[in-house]
């Protein structure tokens, strides 16, 4: 597994709606003969010719904040993108993203020494600086957008960082396209704003015809009541129901008969949530969502196990290289 290279997806910054720096990077570590980026920014490149048609996903944006407003005094009023715990706010490094640089700054908290005299906390971000025109002057303007600082660490048989999900599913995309030899006709997406409905799947239901099999590859977060039984390390996932949809049954069993045929570990549960292609069914298409256990999935630490990372990876190259 090439670490540097899922490194360096986790660290580009690219919320729902700002997904142009990753699209960038994945372009330019595939360089497709040919690709096609729709009007909303999903990425596609297609592989293979026979067969069926399969669809596999991976959104690119992530959780993150858009600057609203600039006060007077030099904060900026943060507004959430994506599903971000409240109880992860306070005390953050961030970073925003301008045009042209990307420029530190914090969200701060309460200190309890002021709670008693009714202080609450605010989200927004101190870039260093006390008046509005110092903020203007940084070339920080409304509508660009922050990230939390992040951090790429391995540890033990786990990697974390902000943003793997799903630069992870990303990663495994790009790598199943430059090393695998499709039997079927694999179209392989890499869309935008995800975190906030599905958008970018929406659309692409739109755009693409006559497939037999749309697969997402996102998170699973784990552990709850209901998905107890999944261990990291075990293997990948299928996603089999969640708040979006559910797996197809027919394609979910070709999927575990693939696995064991080149002795895959492989597991089955349920989350919450949802994943792209959920949106598919609408349109005809079944679909399946085949994930990694996360650990503190939404937050600034995101843990995946590297096994499971691995056997994805060794997964879905089997089912593009089946005939399905």
């Amino acid at each position: 597994m090439n670490l540097e290279r899922l490194k360096t997806l986790c660290l580009i910054p690219g919320i729902s709606s700002r997904e142009e720096k990753i699209r960038k990077s994945i372009i330019n570590n595939l360089n497709p003969k040919e690709y096609f980026v729709d009007k909303i920014g999903n990425l596609i490149i297609k592989k293979g010719d026979q067969n069926k048609k399969l669809l596999l996903m991976a959104h690119m944006d992530e959780i993150g904040f858009l600057i609203t407003s600039i006060r007077e005094n030099g904060s900026l009023i943060l507004r959430k993108v994506g599903g971000i715990p409240d109880e992860i706010l306070q005390s953050r490094f961030i970073e925003i993203i301008t045009e042209s640089k990307t420029i530190d700054g914090v969200i701060g908290s309460v200190p309890p020494h002021l709670k008693r005299d009714n202080v609450n906390f605010e989200l927004v971000a101190d870039v260093g600086v006390e008046t509005k025109n110092d903020v203007l002057n940084m070339g920080i303007k409304i509508m660009d957008y922050a990230v939390f600082k992040k951090t790429f660490l391995k540890i033990g048989n786990y990697i974390s960082c902000r943003a793997l999900d799903d630069r992870f599913g990303c990663y495994v995309l790009e790598e199943v396209y430059k090393n695998s030899s499709p039997k079927n006709e694999i179209i392989f997406a890499w869309t935008v704003q995800e975190e906030i409905g599905l958008n970018g799947a929406k659309a692409l239901s739109n755009e693409i015809y006559g497939l037999d099999l749309a697969i997402a590859i996102d998170s699973f977060a784990c552990c709850s009541k209901q998905n107890q039984h999944i261990k990291f390390g075990n293997g990948p996932i299928i996603r089999f129901v969640d708040n979006s949809g559910i797996s197809s049954f027919e394609y979910s069993k070709k999927i575990i008969e693939i696995a064991k045929k080149h002795d895959i570990p492989l597991q089955v549960g349920s989350t919450g949530g949802g994943t792209d292609g959920s949106v598919f069914v609408e349109k005809g298409v079944p679909f399946v969502a085949l994930s990694v256990a996360v650990k503190y999935l939404h937050s600034t630490v995101e843990m995946v196990h590297l096994d499971d990372l691995k056997n994805l990876i060794k997964l879905i190259s089997a089912i593009v290289e089946e005939e399905l």
